[in-house]
């Protein structure tokens, strides 16, 4: 019988893997080149700004479906990277709680306050912007952070983002790969996107989005906004892309011969197809499953087992209107994935939360279950 089913298992897998982008052999090498162009970039522009009063420029971390291991169209990558943004000198960043809305997101604005620095003055040669405010305003001063990246003291995506890709420009030419590629900056409101083509990279796509470390977790307020909805230049949303990547790490680490839930995730998101169902409300129910059961410990040939578990779970969902965020209140939560304190007692949050009170939504979320 286990034989049947893993000849059954096997079987499907090869009839859904004929629909689905073959596996590039050079993924991790293409990995490697974009973080390689992405820290060339950031380290120029620290070099660039370290006298400046704007944002310090921390290492970025690559984020997303592609550092996760899972991405259903590899042939149409885009590399993304969260670029961690620090408080420069005599400066601080503040999180301030912004407005709920509809969203399932938690959103925060950032106020920039000043520091005094008036003990730091001689050995530093920097001015006290506190107790000395007419300095910031000296055209031989360095541009200020509140003067030029701020609204109302808000740090603001939007000007963040088109004072990086003008730094992006400037900094190309310093960068090996300028002799042989070819450097075009994408439209985008809150991250900087640009495309490098030619050399030995071909053709890379990478977006940069900048994030504020909440405390020393896990958790950044994140430039990008997480759902279609317009949101204010100045607010920040609440983004566990971080905490996404470690968690699949870490399970890649308990079983690093058997990754039979990244192909899994990568057939599953591939066949949602036009349905309804988000790519990111599937990986949040195989998150739970991969810390709940035993969803990553066994041979890569109990592929078909592994799926009708994931439709399972989905299912329930279904049936009960509730998919629960995975990083809200839940003790499943391995210690590994530091988050605020806040959060680990937290409320749990349906991201199935337009179900319950919406009959036509419901019924057209069984019409897309049943055709998956």
């Amino acid at each position: 019988e286990v034989e049947e089913e893993n000849d059954f298992g096997m079987e499907l897998e090869s009839v859904i893997a004929g629909q689905l982008p073959p596996p590039r052999q050079d993924k991790a090498t293409k990995c490697q080149e974009a973080e390689s162009l992405v820290f060339g970039f950031i380290q120029n522009m620290r070099r660039h700004l370290q006298l400046s009063f704007l944002p310090v420029l921390c290492r970025p971390i690559g984020v997303g479906s592609t550092f996760e291991g899972w991405n259903p169209c590899e042939d149409d990558s885009i590399y993304c990277f969260l670029v961690p943004l620090k408080a420069p000198r005599g400066h601080t960043f503040h999180i301030e709680p912004g407005t709920a809305g509809e969203t399932t997101a938690r959103n925060f604005c950032i106020r920039v306050g000043l520091l005094c620095t008036c003990t730091a003055e001689r050995w530093a040669k920097m001015r006290c912007f506190l107790h000395h405010p007419e300095d910031e305003l000296k055209e031989t001063e360095a541009p200020s952070l509140l003067h030029t990246l701020c609204t109302n003291s808000f740090l603001d995506v939007e000007k963040i983002a088109h004072w990086f890709s003008q730094n992006v420009k400037a900094v190309w030419k310093a960068l090996p790969q300028s002799s042989q590629c070819g450097l075009t900056v994408l439209p985008s409101s809150r991250s900087c996107k640009f495309q490098v083509t030619g050399g030995r990279e071909r053709s890379l796509t990478i977006e940069m989005i900048f994030g504020v470390q909440q405390g020393n977790s896990d958790v950044y307020l994140s430039s990008q906004a997480l759902e279609a909805t317009l949101t204010p230049s100045t607010m920040w949303p609440e983004s566990y892309a971080v905490a996404e990547v470690k968690l699949f790490r870490h399970m890649t680490r308990q079983a690093p011969k058997n990754l039979v839930h990244l192909r899994c995730l990568r057939t599953c998101a591939h066949i949602l197809g036009s349905t309804n169902f988000s790519t990111y409300s599937l990986k949040t129910v195989v998150m739970h499953l991969l810390t709940t059961t035993s969803l990553s410990s066994h041979h890569g040939t109990f592929y078909i087992r592994h799926v009708l578990t994931i439709m399972h779970y989905l299912r329930g969902c279904l049936e009960e209107k509730r998919l629960n965020h995975f990083f809200f209140g839940n003790k499943n939560v391995p210690k590994e994935i530091i988050l605020p304190p806040d959060l680990l007692t937290a409320e749990p949050v349906n991201l199935f939360q337009h179900l319950p009170h919406n009959p036509d939504a419901h019924a057209k979320a069984w019409s897309d279950f049943n055709l998956l």
